[in-house]
């Protein structure tokens, strides 16, 4: 069975590369379901107040109530908690 780069990076346990500054609109399907919010959609990119900083955080939509929430960016490559696209 061939296994996509990224379907190996997540198998293996290795982070996803993820460009913060390309992740608006980009669609996650969260691992451990809660109240039926399984699939996101980045809805928004948080600027620092100073912009010479790096980008920390992102604002996730839930498809299912549109409920929206502030995450690190970063907590998108732990495969154990998201996966990429909506599955």
């Amino acid at each position: 069975m061939h296994l996509s780069n990224r379907e190996q990076s997540s198998e293996v346990g290795k982070p996803i590369k993820l460009n913060p500054k390309k992740l608006l609109l980009s669609k996650w399907t969260k691992v451990e379901v809660v109240a039926k919010q399984k699939h996101f959609l980045v809805s928004g990119i948080v600027q620092p107040d100073d912009l010479s900083l790096p980008i920390t955080e992102i604002e996730i939509e839930a498809v299912y109530s549109g409920s929206k929430k502030i995450i690190s960016w970063r907590e998108l490559q732990d495969g154990s908690l998201w996966k990429q696209g909506w599955v």
